[in-house]
């Protein structure tokens, strides 16, 4: 009986870990596409509601722009956090070697 050799491990795992890492990169891009239009519609409605509610007719634009600006800055954020988290500590160049003396240099 002939005997069949068995596909490594590891490569099935790469294979699975890397589709995994290209949905999750694509999750995030949907993520900014969607949060900055839907960031100012909520600071539009909250606008419009405090305008309804204190007889004014500014806050709406207030509204607007706080949403818009509360976006972009927590998209920021995450593209800051993205990129330190694939940074840290990956790549030739890295000076983590090995233990630090906690001096900074």
């Amino acid at each position: 009986m002939p005997f069949n050799r068995p596909l490594p491990k590891s490569q099935q795992r790469s294979t699975f870990r890397s589709s995994i890492a290209s949905l999750a990169e694509a999750e995030k891009m949907m993520q900014v596409a969607v949060l900055l239009p839907s960031s100012a519609f909520v600071g539009w409605l909250i606008g419009a509601g405090l305008d309804k509610l204190f007889h004014q007719t500014w806050i709406t634009l207030v509204g607007i722009l706080f949403g818009g600006i509360s976006g972009i800055v927590y998209v920021v954020r995450m593209v800051v956090t993205a990129g330190a988290e694939k940074g840290a500590g990956k790549g030739p160049n890295s000076d983590d070697s090995g233990p630090g003396t906690g001096t900074g240099k």
